[in-house]
């Protein structure tokens, strides 16, 4: 059916390259891909001796050897059969240097262990190794693991079962939609191009990362394996016993087709642990500020004056816009890197018109060529032999919206040094941005997966290998091409990169457009889902298009999707064929007002969203957090899914249902005020209160210190007075521009001197008067 509908939705000649494509992909496969035959299964075996190390050493078995090492940044790594750090896509550079104080030791019962400051791991006479904390406390067990050889030899399929304990929630694992809390279940880590739109429980997504939190009332920790290739994840949450019943603990099993079987593991706080991922996998990028604004995505098929119809429309009603993105859909970003010049003629004139607005100009772009001589990217391709081969040494022919494609191999330098070079051509036509699409990457199928042939040929950095292990990092890859080339074309400017999909370290070229949400309440709850999942994931800088992808939203939908929107990094409306217009005004007087109000308090908080930018780059903290980020062994926040923290100072509380007017919130510990009517609520509690149509509930923390734009357009320090005898406190990061300087970190704390509540400037030499104006809000009485 599914071949049927795609067939029959493109235009004949299309449908009929798809099937070409397909059987292409067919054949290529079975004359490229080993054939299994029969398979021997092999476990660890007994422990015969261990030989101690820098930070760890080498724990050897009957048939496995198992090497572990304590980086000196906390984070634990052990690899089996020789599988070491390195290579890795997903760490930002070399492997930390080994912890010199840490060294294999024995263990009771003939097993090992190594003893860090924050973690111990014992490894069991079979091959078990259980990760414990400093007490003592088991907070996840991995059984021996299994492999499956083919009996003539090639690459193994393996399988890791783990155990956590029984009050354990599962998180991450990239960008779900049917978080962030990942119930019971099948998760494929695959990443896939949504053919139909995503909604609450669909799987898999463009957007899949074998990166796992599990937060418990023992602590909490992220394990990732690192291995690109195909595989899935069975989760099963535990369950404790009643009275004098036993515990039932969670686990998780993955199962993956081939790589190396290798794991990173950090412990602690949700802070210190995303903190030591950004360590391991880099810093993400700091987006220049005016991407932290209201960006716009348009069908190009109107052309110029299309644009400066929706930009002048924004501009009247006196709705702030910061970004028009330029190629949602069939637009010639899905040719490369050629402009049309029929739709728009005086490009450059356009992007300078709308820059002098504050408006920034956004290109589409993705990697598929159109496959025909004499277009300068695809000659340039084929001379640098920059394309992807199948194992016969054909380059390998996909389809794309533009027809038969090819694609380029992002796993060489060369081509991403080539692919990089290329956007000087997007730049001088004025683009300031960049966003991948069908990244994953995607070609278009009657039938069988939409991707390129698994047996096609890559670099791999020059290892080699096919598709199977390059399929999931393809679009990291891309990202890293795009952003390294901007630097090199545009040194003083952070680049404005972001994509469709990617893996584990993607985040240090740029964010994530977390594929089409579907229209439906389903997809405003999974498009909180997919940026809280990726931000436990190391990506804290994402967001969905509002509204979603396919057909017309509800007005009432289209404005709590709006409302959330307003909330969430990465702030884009999305307008098309397929879409309806998605201009605020197209939904009546009443949407439009509301609109306005949740625009201009994005533009307000913006001082806020900039710090907390500078903030993830610096610690890997996400813009968006859980509830119980700052108070995990808090039960009741780890199974709320429907509120966010955005930064340390404020709580969101969207509306996630139709016809909702009032809703329950659940507050974590301390005194929190509405913003909209002052009231103080004490947590921890769940508190019922006002959602009219006009906002969504939004809570500040007492003692907090916020930077926001003033009524002038200059900084003012919003601060939400603490309870009598507390005090409060918080950071700013001041923004000098969009360069690659750092500025300094300015602390602010807020206490009370008798009747009087004071705000200060922390320094080495002790307090000082705040350089911008102060306004205190909240309860002042005690």
């Amino acid at each position: 059916m599914r071949s049927v509908k795609l067939v029959g939705s493109l235009r004949t000649g299309q449908g009929l390259r798809t099937v070409r494509a397909a059987w292409r992909r067919r054949r290529a496969d079975a004359a490229g891909l080993e054939r299994r035959g029969a398979e021997r299964a092999r476990v660890p075996g007994v422990l015969r001796e261990a030989e101690s190390g820098p930070g760890g050493g080498v724990v050897r078995f009957e048939r496995a050897e198992l090497r572990i090492l304590v980086a000196v940044n906390g984070a634990v790594f052990w690899g089996w059969d020789g599988a070491g750090p390195e290579p890795s896509y997903a760490l930002a550079g070399r492997c930390p240097e080994p912890d010199p104080r840490v060294a294999l030791e024995p263990d009771k019962d003939g097993g090992w262990r190594v003893v860090a400051e924050r973690v111990t791991v014992a490894v069991s006479r079979h091959g078990a190794v259980e990760v414990r904390t400093p007490g003592g406390v088991t907070l996840r067990r991995e059984s021996p693991p299994r492999w499956w050889e083919p009996a003539g030899g090639g690459r193994a399929r393996w399988m890791q079962r783990s155990e956590v304990t029984a009050d354990a929630r599962f998180f991450g694992l990239g960008g779900r939609a049917s978080g962030p809390r990942l119930r019971d279940g099948t998760y494929r880590l695959w990443n896939t191009g949504p053919g139909a739109a995503s909604g609450a429980g669909d799987d898999p997504l463009p957007v899949t990362m074998p990166v796992q939190v599990v937060v418990a009332d023992a602590g909490t920790h992220l394990v990732f394996y690192d291995s690109s290739w195909d595989g899935s994840v069975v989760l099963r949450e535990g369950e404790e016993g009643a009275g004098s019943g036993h515990d039932r603990p969670g686990t998780s099993v993955l199962r993956m087709e081939g790589g190396p079987l290798r794991c990173w593991v950090s412990v602690g706080t949700p802070a210190r642990v995303l903190h030591t991922w950004a360590a391991l996998t880099g810093a993400p990028a700091l987006p220049p500020a005016w991407a932290l604004g209201h960006h716009h995505a348009r069908w190009a098929s109107g052309g110029e004056r299309e644009v400066r119809r929706v930009v002048a429309g924004y501009q009247e009603r006196g709705l702030p816009l910061d970004a028009v993105h330029l190629g949602a859909g069939h637009f010639d970003g899905h040719r490369g890197f050629t402009v049309d010049e029929e739709r728009f003629p005086k490009l450059p004139q356009l992007a300078e018109d709308l820059r002098a607005d504050g408006i920034r100009l956004v290109s589409v772009l993705a990697p598929a060529v159109p496959a025909e001589p004499g277009d300068a990217v695809y000659d340039g391709g084929a001379a640098r032999d920059a394309f992807v081969r199948d194992a016969a040494g054909e380059v390998v022919r996909g389809v794309a919206w533009s027809g038969e494609a090819v694609f380029p191999d992002f796993t060489h330098a060369r081509v991403r040094a080539w692919w990089g070079g290329l956007y000087e051509e997007r730049l001088t036509q004025g683009f300031a941005g960049f966003w991948h699409g069908m990244d994953e990457p995607t070609s278009f199928a009657a039938f069988g997966e939409p991707t390129l042939p698994r047996s096609a040929r890559h670099a791999l950095e020059g290892r080699g290998g096919d598709h199977r292990e390059a399929h999931n990092v393809y679009a990291l890859c891309m990202a890293r091409a795009g952003y390294e080339g901007l630097r090199d074309l545009v040194p003083g400017q952070r680049p404005f990169v972001f994509s469709r999909s990617g893996w584990a370290g993607v985040q240090r070229y740029g964010g994530i457009w977390s594929g089409e949400a579907a229209t439906g309440w389903a997809g405003l709850r999974a498009s909180l889902a997919l940026v809280l999942g990726l931000g436990l994931c190391g990506v804290p800088y994402s967001g969905t298009d509002i509204g979603g992808s396919d057909g017309s939203p509800s007005p009432e939908l289209y404005l709590r999707w709006f409302q959330l929107g307003a909330y969430l990094p990465l702030f884009r409306t999305h307008a098309g064929p397929g879409a309806g217009r998605r201009e605020p005004w197209e939904f009546g007087e009443e949407v439009l007002q509301y609109a306005r109000v949740a625009l201009v308090e994005r533009r307000r908080l913006l001082p806020y969203l900039m710090t907390l930018a500078h903030l993830a780059r610096r610690t890997g903290a996400p813009y968006v957090r859980p509830l119980w980020w700052a108070a995990p062994e808090d039960r009741a926040l780890r199974d709320c899914e429907d509120a966010f923290l955005l930064g340390d100072c404020l709580l969101v509380a969207p509306v996630l249902a139709p016809g909702t007017d009032r809703r329950a919130v659940r507050l974590p510990r301390g005194r929190w005020y509405d913003t909209a009517t002052g009231r103080a609520y004490e947590g921890p509690a769940q508190v019922l209160v006002e959602a009219p149509a006009a906002r969504i509930p939004v809570f500040a923390r007492a003692g907090a210190v916020l930077p926001v734009s003033g009524a002038d357009g200059g900084l003012e320090l919003e601060v939400w007075a603490p309870a009598r005898g507390r005090t409060g406190g918080g950071l700013v990061v001041p923004d000098a521009g969009d360069g690659f300087g750092e500025p300094e970190i300015e602390r602010y704390v807020a206490r009370w001197r008798g009747p009087r509540l004071e705000v200060e400037r922390e320094g080495p030499d002790g307090g000082s008067e705040p350089p911008y104006p102060v306004r205190v809000r909240g309860r002042v009485d005690g």
